[in-house]
């Protein structure tokens, strides 16, 4: 299985599908991490000399597949961050999940404090010491064989967000056993995918829509038949698959 396929791609941002599995930055495993894998295609594409600039603009838990966007030069790093922090970055992701979510569709705020140690965010109800405050709206899509395909949009970014505010809910992520899942599955994997992605390039200032391919496995192409995504004609020029 490829570690990715890309999206989108300039002399400004490189946006690919990660596969679950493969670290996004360095960690203590010292395993070796998308960031790398995409420096060497660069290096190898264009020839480059010396080292190569690469650098994620956000992350990606491990074991979630889809959308990572990387600036190519430091003035798009910077930019791109910006833009993720005004929240002028709009993020899709689909999430599947055993319980069906009561409410059906909905705004999920929390503060979360993350334990570095053991790698787990706690999410609490209420403003507690040193956590950061979680947004995100979410809405069920539809139910195939036993499991509910929800869409979830992150409003901020903190770390296993999506994964913590939906066992919040009630409805931990297939295979999430970190947040309550009953059993992992067999590829360690955990069925949340960032699907989408739509912004403004920060230098070329055009619109653009990336969309991930779904992990190639079946279980996750019988979702596609829920997606009620319509991309208008006169997007379609913005449109990366």
């Amino acid at each position: 299985m490829k570690d990715y396929h890309i999206i989108y791609e300039d002399n400004h941002l490189l946006i690919v599908n990660k596969r679950a599995g493969i670290l996004v930055q360095g960690d203590s495993t010292g395993d070796r991490t998308l960031t790398d894998v995409l420096k060497d295609y660069i290096k190898e594409k264009y020839q480059k000399p010396g080292a190569v600039f690469l650098h994620p603009v956000h992350r990606l838990d491990r074991p979630v597949s889809g959308l990572v966007v990387f600036a190519r030069t430091s003035k798009a790093l910077e930019r791109m961050m910006e833009l993720f922090r005004k929240r002028e970055i709009q993020k899709t992701y689909w999430a599947v999940t055993r319980r069906k979510p009561d409410p059906t569709k909905g705004k999920l705020t929390h503060w979360l404090l993350k334990n570095e140690a053991k790698n787990t965010t706690t999410a609490y109800d209420y403003p507690e010491d040193k956590a950061q405050k979680a947004e995100l709206n979410y809405k069920l899509l539809g139910k195939i064989n036993l499991y509910y395909l929800i869409e979830v949009e992150p409003l901020t970014g903190r770390p296993h967000q999506i994964r913590v505010q939906l066992a919040t809910l009630g409805c931990p992520i297939r295979g999430d056993i970190k947040y309550g899942y009953d059993r992992p599955n067999p590829d360690g994997s955990i069925n949340l995918h960032a699907r989408r992605l739509y912004f403004i390039h920060p230098i070329k200032k055009t619109p653009i829509i990336c969309k991930a391919a779904v992990p190639n496995n079946p279980f996750w192409e019988e979702f596609l038949e829920l997606d009620t995504e319509e991309v208008k004609e006169k997007n379609l020029d913005h449109l990366y698959e």
